[in-house]
């Protein structure tokens, strides 16, 4: 679970899980002082770490020699429900096409990447 707690700075947000914090802000256009990520950019990060870590996974799994990777992904929004996650990954390491092919593969079968695909909805908990 995330908890989120104000700051006195404008829209400046932290956040935590009990374990780790962190914090973001709406950028300066909205009003924010862009103090952080903007709450679309965690959305984008949490794709972004979750393909990273699932590929590697794999590639361990699979006894494939993967270097390193590097993934980047970006959100398009064209509507409020026409929304587009473009990723894309840089797989390291001396490996096979068909190696390169099972990870990119896998890839989209990396748990948030799941959850983003499927149907979403929301229920709003007393406090």
């Amino acid at each position: 679970m995330i908890t989120c707690f104000s700051k006195k700075t404008h829209f400046d947000t932290w956040f935590t899980n009990g374990k780790h914090e962190g914090h973001c802000d709406a950028p300066a256009e909205k009003g924010g002082c862009d103090a952080g990520f903007g709450p679309y950019e965690l959305l984008e990060a949490a794709l972004a770490s979750c393909l990273n870590i699932y590929v590697r996974v794999c590639a361990q799994n699979q006894n494939i020699p993967l270097a390193g990777v590097v993934t980047e992904v970006t959100m398009e929004r064209r509507a409020p429900e026409d929304v587009v996650f473009r990723y894309g990954l840089e797989l390291k390491g001396p490996l096979t096409e068909e190696q390169r092919w099972a990870l990119i593969q896998a890839a989209q079968e990396c748990p948030v990447h799941q959850i983003l695909a499927g149907k979403i909805s929301f229920t709003c908990l007393p406090a």
